[in-house]
């Protein structure tokens, strides 16, 4: 039995320029667990049509039930083969990806199709699909739940980033990371309560010095 995923999204970028940030969409505040990326090939086809292959390295911390069917030295980087297809003169783009190691824990593949959106033609459209697959014997369930919902939790990160890197190319200030929010919060509380207690120190001192004075009358 395998898991499957369909989802669309939509990027309020040209086809163009979202097609310019895919390749620079690393790092950002949202890929923290992408470690590495290296093209290990590309070329050109005779209808102009651009042909690429990309290795990439991402953490992935296994679920503690996971962690404890496998030995404590299995490595928790993942190694993702991703192949893509562009083509400019139809303004579409589609992708391939896969794990290639802890197949026999779980096999993710995912299909996107990047293409100009229908209802606006400045926009950019995601056609997402995945299929999520184990041959764990006995948890092979529990584990396809489990890649599912990391998926879908990795999928709105995926959006965010594509977001901030398409707002850095085009100059915008890039939204602000739920962390960056908080501590901007956090800082402006803390400014806030030192002045109260700046305020509340100049009241007391006020308030005891006028005390003093009705004493000596």
């Amino acid at each position: 039995m395998v898991k499957y995923f369909l989802g669309q999204s939509v990027l309020r970028s040209s086809w163009d320029q979202v097609f310019a940030a895919f390749w620079q969409r690393y790092p950002n505040p949202y890929s923290k667990h992408v470690l590495t990326e290296d093209i290990v090939h590309r070329e050109v086809t005779p209808d102009q049509k651009l042909l690429s292959r990309r290795l990439l390295t991402k953490t992935n911390r296994m679920p503690r039930w996971a962690e404890r069917l496998f030995p404590a030295n299995v490595a928790h980087s993942v190694y993702i083969l991703e192949d893509s297809i562009v083509d400019p003169q139809n303004q579409t783009m589609t992708t391939f990806t896969w794990n290639v190691n802890h197949a026999r824990l779980m096999v993710v593949e995912e299909r996107c199709v990047y293409c100009v959106n229908s209802d606006n033609s400045g926009w950019t459209e995601i056609r997402r699909e995945a299929w999520v697959s184990s041959s764990l014997f006995g948890v092979s369930r529990a584990v396809q739940e489990f890649g599912l919902a990391r998926f879908k939790s990795n999928v709105t990160k995926t959006v965010k980033g594509f977001e901030y890197i398409l707002a850095k190319l085009q100059g915008e200030a890039p939204s602000k990371t739920l962390a960056e929010t908080a501590k901007e919060a956090k800082e402006k509380a803390k400014e806030t309560a030192l002045a109260a207690t700046e305020k509340a120190k100049d009241l007391a001192s006020k308030a005891a010095t006028k005390q003093q004075q009705q004493r000596l009358v």
